[in-house]
């Protein structure tokens, strides 16, 4: 048996290798503390805890971080319009930083001077939670097993972590029929590893859609939850299914009915290859709907509000932001100057957006705003309105010197 070197705490999902970890770590001579994060995933909690104490955790937190993950991670992806590589909503990249902060809270609560996870040494999300760690907590120690020669060696790939998990008795929900990797949080599931390495067709799908019509507002903050000074915060505050009535207000309750309808309707479904952080480029089926509708329903209302050159200067913004949170820079200085930059843009950006969702694609079908830059009579070719058609001239031949 391995010398004690003292308690450690896992961010623990209970699947292959973090259950794998949990045993390894006890067998290197840590005492474990699991700590499992509810994060709107769909998953039996109780079991959870009650598998990782079986493995050997002296103690097991699951906490529940959604509305805190919606409302501090995920609206400032929104008013960002945040994308990376044209194409990724950012899921698991806003989940990490959300994750990892709770995890260096619970290390302060128990007095642990290492924290672990089970990200790969190829992947981005090692770098997501370990800084974190280090930015809340720089006397951490973290300990990552998939960068460790005593553990990759013993398991260069997931077969024989699946051994390991047999010899052990530790139940596990990956099989090799089933080779791929699943992580799902409120904002999105993504699927990689295994048969999805291979970034050829693999089959025709099906989608099944409906289409109600949406109204999506964007404003102050719900009554009742504190705004962040001084600046106010243009988030999502109101959905309403224009079908049956049914709306919801608060940010939980509306992302999760979102999510729920959207989903139905195939809203939202990627498979991207994109580029990681550490160099490489990987494949990825990512599935994000309540986010998709935000995105799309954030962005048209943004247009119809925001002045036109400050929209240059936030698209900008929008695209470091989007890089910085995806390679794991939420905490660093940078990334949190340009959420307050964000933030400042958005004084304007509040009104209704109508929308529907059909087959997969979300459609814009009316918006209104109180800040409204749009004026019907300037623009109407039916009326002159305050604006002199021969004034063109001289800008027409102004542009045209060079």
């Amino acid at each position: 048996m391995a010398q004690p070197k003292g308690t450690v705490v896992l961010a623990y999902s209970g699947g292959l290798d973090t259950s794998c970890i949990l045993v390894w770590l006890k067998e290197q001579g840590y005492d474990v503390v699991a700590y499992l994060a509810n994060i709107g995933q769909k998953e039996d909690f109780e079991a959870a805890r009650k598998k990782a104490l079986a493995l050997g955790a002296k103690k097991v937190y699951i906490e529940d971080i959604s509305r805190e993950f919606v409302e501090e991670f995920i609206w400032p992806a929104v008013q960002a319009n945040a994308l990376y590589e044209d194409r990724y909503l950012l899921g698991t990249a806003l989940a990490r930083p959300c994750i990892a902060r709770k995890l260096v809270e619970i290390a302060q609560r128990e007095g642990a001077q290492y924290v672990a996870h089970g990200a790969t040494g190829k992947g981005n999300d090692q770098v997501r939670f370990e800084l974190t760690c280090y930015a809340l907590c720089p006397n951490i120690k973290v300990v990552a097993p998939w960068r460790l020669p005593e553990f990759y060696q013993r398991f260069p790939g997931r077969r024989e972590l699946m051994d390991y998990a047999k010899k052990y008795g530790i139940p596990v929900p990956v099989t090799p029929q089933t080779p791929w990797s699943m992580d799902e949080n409120l904002m999105h599931i993504s699927y990689e590893a295994g048969i999805l390495e291979n970034p050829k067709p693999q089959g025709r799908g099906r989608l099944l859609c409906l289409q109600p019509n949406w109204k999506f507002h964007g404003g102050p903050c719900v009554a009742g939850r504190p705004c962040r000074p001084p600046l106010p915060a243009r988030v999502p505050v109101k959905v309403t299914n224009a079908g049956d009535g049914a709306t919801r207000c608060s940010a939980l309750e509306l992302f999760v009915y979102l999510n729920d309808i959207a989903g139905k309707h195939g809203v939202g479904r990627i498979d991207i290859v994109e580029n990681r952080f550490v160099g490489m480029k990987s494949r990825g089926i990512y599935e994000t709907p309540a986010g998709t509708i935000l995105y799309h329903a954030h962005l048209d209302i943004e247009a119809f509000t925001m002045d036109r050159e400050v929209r240059k200067i936030k698209q900008g913004l929008a695209l470091k932001f989007s890089e910085l949170v995806y390679n794991g820079f939420w905490h660093s200085p940078e990334c949190e100057f340009l959420r307050q930059c964000i933030g400042r843009s958005q004084e304007a950006v509040v009104g209704t957006v109508r929308l529907s969702v059909f087959k997969g694609q979300v459609y814009i079908l009316g918006r209104e705003s109180p800040r409204s830059l749009y004026n019907e009579e300037l623009v109407s070719m039916n009326v002159q309105g305050d604006y002199e058609p021969a004034d063109a001239t001289g800008f027409i031949n102004i542009n045209s010197l060079r």
